[in-house]
């Protein structure tokens, strides 16, 4: 599936997902189709697939344990009326030791069951204007408390950023290795050589620089200082700064720059730093999209092989690139524009190379002579 992806475009992938939920959907009760038709216009597509392979889960095990009789597709509201709070609590335990889910994995899966049992009680309404349920047994179970330090969160994150050499490795490959992935697809190739400069240029000011996903779409072509090496930003709650760039990511924005014009058709009166490419003969080029950065981002990141990469991932291997390299949390703070010192510390826990050290050497301590352990 994920090599499917690969090769398709944003707009194609997002229908062949949509695809994928249709033959879910087609699957489960008339109730559930109902509900997920209802969130197309409000929950991502990859989100929407997510909750429809929960609700399988759900209504299979209602099945198995006897709680309904029959097809999956036939499965009546009366069924889910009847259930009791320690029936969900069997069921939540069936996802943590039969099918081994982790406590933020029950978490989500009872997220998007909360959702449709309240879907399903205050918005849904019968032709008599009578909810769908008039008992919600959902509404009286508690998610997992999960709490974690720093040092937790910063593991998690640690295997889903760039590390090392992967900051530049990535950074080539969406400028050039891309194409040896895609060269027997012309539709693919001809796009990539269209926007290979943009592109590249994005990843770069991310890789950096640190800014957020919303800044780098905010970025006007009279925000850049590349003498100073600086952008302005709008940050949260709508304050100006000024914010530095790599040298590298300066000579990548600066061959943008020099085919923005003639690639993309720019009109005189769009100042947007990043455009996108016109669509159809009488297309117009505008501002690229929150959206779109988020697709190129991650198409880019499945080639590569580390398809956890985000917009907000590529941010986190700046910071942590920044904090190995200079170990100042206040100023990688005001260059992340964090409100709290608390939200950058996180970094200090991801290179502690000196812990790491001294745990690799404790051994040594219980050796004795002639390198021979104590027994």
């Amino acid at each position: 599936m994920i090599l499917i992806e690969v090769l398709l475009l944003p707009d194609e992938r997002t229908r062949h997902i949509y695809e994928r939920i249709d033959e879910k959907t087609a699957q489960l009760p008339w109730f559930v189709r109902e509900y997920v038709d209802k969130k197309m216009r409000t929950m991502s597509p990859r989100s929407l697939l997510n909750y429809c392979h929960d609700y399988l889960i759900f209504f299979d095990w209602l099945i198995a344990e006897g709680f309904c009789q029959g097809p999956r597709t036939d499965i009546p509201l009366e069924c889910l009326e009847n259930l009791t709070p320690q029936s969900i609590e069997n069921f939540l335990s069936y996802l943590q030791f039969r099918l081994q889910n982790d406590k933020f994995t029950i978490n989500r899966k009872l997220s998007s069951l909360k959702s449709l049992f309240n879907y399903l009680q205050n918005v849904a309404e019968t032709s008599d204007l009578k909810p769908y349920l008039i008992r919600n047994v959902m509404a009286k179970i508690a998610f997992n408390k999960i709490k974690e330090d720093q040092e937790t969160v910063a593991q998690k994150m640690a295997g889903k950023i760039l590390w090392n050499d992967e900051y530049e490795s990535f950074r080539q490959f969406v400028a050039r290795d891309y194409r040896e992935i895609i060269k027997n697809n012309k539709k693919l190739l001809n796009f990539h050589t269209l926007n290979a400069e943009r592109d590249t240029a994005i990843v770069s000011l991310i890789l950096g620089s640190g800014l957020r996903l919303s800044e780098i779409v905010g970025l006007d072509l009279h925000d850049v200082d590349f003498q100073k090496r600086m952008v302005r930003v709008i940050r949260k709650g709508n304050k100006e700064q000024y914010v530095f760039f790599s040298e590298q990511a300066g000579l990548d924005l600066t061959d943008y720059l020099a085919v923005r014009q003639k690639k993309y058709n720019v009109a005189a009166s769009n100042q947007a730093l990043f455009v996108s490419a016109s669509m159809g003969p009488k297309g117009t080029t505008g501002r690229l999209s929150a959206r779109a950065i988020e697709n190129l981002v991650k198409k880019y990141a499945v080639a590569f092989g580390k398809p956890s990469l985000s917009v907000h991932k590529l941010r986190h291997s700046f910071a942590t690139r920044y904090q190995a390299e200079n170990n100042d949390i206040p100023k990688l703070r005001r260059q992340l524009g964090h409100s709290a010192i608390q939200t950058t510390m996180i970094y200090t826990h991801l290179s502690n190379d000196e812990l790491k050290r001294a745990v690799d050497h404790m051994d040594d301590h219980f050796k004795g002579p002639n390198n021979k352990e104590w027994d």
